[in-house]
């Protein structure tokens, strides 16, 4: 049979879908792991247990305790730090070990991220499966990983030192902000990989604005959900929509100057978690309602990822009202903030595929 040189770009263009769909694959499994690492973060966090561990040790410490001695040493070192004091003194090494566990399961679930992200990376270039131009961008992310498990435990020194019974909300929400930076990268050069070339949709410019500020504001909304969280504010002003009978707290100003209201006084920072939520929720309505009334105009990808969107914003507004309500519940407070990554992820994918909009 004579060569037909028009067979060699088809088996090209499918080796590339083919590989292409691999990496994307990979990335997937990525993000969902650090998705499942800022759940897991989320319940150390409302448990208590992120202080348990009190030893930086990215290799070693991949082992918990094998021996008696091993555990009484560790229990040892937990007693001499404030959190001890003050709110477990007494405590058994049968009720430490219920804290240690999830803190062990949190930072092995990080190391677990790096091998799953560096293997398959080191593999894929060496194969030319990834392009050189997405290399750099790969390489940065998985940088941008391990300043992740330092920072960790730049915030977790925190809570060492005296009078702290819990880590600072300063670090803590630096610490979530370059998670959800990490997630963010990865899901977007997962999609990127995926679907490489935007399609192209005429006048959809403002709904892809209108998109762009959707996510904004859902990252604003989850950044002062991290103040709630470290200020422990979710644990008063337990009604909605009022705060102690009040729609604006009588308090929200007292803290001279006043920006260290925003972050540090605790009805300010509930109030504001509160008002942002409410006006995300605004945000995306208008945009899934403007999607809907284009949505001739719309591929069908985007439809569908508008779908989800308005989904995953009714059960987190109301997961949010429930968590509030229940005083901060532990079932509650980690699906509300395991769906916060969820809607993150929906806006990202919307505003995705609007990339080709004009």
């Amino acid at each position: 049979m004579p060569f037909d040189d028009r067979t060699f770009p088809s088996a090209e263009a499918a080796s590339s879908r083919r590989n292409r769909r691999r990496v994307a694959i990979w990335l997937f499994i990525v993000a969902f792991m650090l998705w499942g690492m800022v759940v897991l973060g989320g319940a150390t966090r409302l448990t208590g247990s992120g202080l348990s561990i009190m030893e930086w040790a990215p290799l070693s410490g991949a082992l918990p305790p094998l021996s008696h001695a091993e555990w009484e040493r560790i229990f040892a070192l937990y007693q001499k730090i404030p959190q001890y004091k003050l709110l477990h003194e007494g405590m058994s090494l049968a009720a430490f070990k219920g804290i240690f566990w999830l803190e062990w399961a949190h930072r092995l679930w990080g190391r677990l991220i790096g091998v799953v992200f560096a293997g398959p990376l080191i593999y894929f270039a060496v194969r030319g499966v990834i392009s050189r131009r997405m290399i750099p961008r790969l390489v940065l992310i998985f940088a941008l990983g391990a300043l992740q498990g330092a920072v960790g435990w730049f915030m977790v020194a925190s809570g060492f030192e005296a009078g702290a019974d819990s880590v600072s909300p300063y670090r803590l929400v630096l610490h979530l902000v370059l998670a959800l930076t990490l997630f963010a990268a990865v899901f977007w050069t997962a999609l990127s990989t995926l679907a490489p070339v935007p399609t192209s949709i005429p006048g959809g410019r403002r709904l892809r604005i209108m998109a762009g500020t959707s996510a904004g504001l859902i990252a604003l909304t989850i950044v002062a959900g991290g103040f709630v969280a470290g200020l422990h504010a979710g644990l008063v002003a337990n009604t909605f929509p009022l705060m102690y009978g009040h729609l604006f707290p009588e308090h929200y100003a007292n803290l001279d100057p006043f920006l260290l209201n925003l972050t540090e006084n605790i009805d300010a920072v509930q109030f504001n978690h509160r008002l942002l939520a409410t006006l995300t929720a605004m945000m995306v309505i208008t945009t899934v309602s403007f999607g809907i009334a284009a949505r001739p105009y719309l591929p069908t990808a985007c439809r569908r990822a508008l779908m989800a969107l308005s989904g995953a914003l009714m059960t987190q507004y109301l997961l949010g009202v429930a968590t509030l309500l229940s005083a901060v519940a532990i079932p509650l407070g980690v699906a509300h903030q395991a769906m916060a990554v969820v809607l993150l992820a929906c806006v990202m994918t919307v505003a995705h595929t609007l990339r080709g909009a004009k």
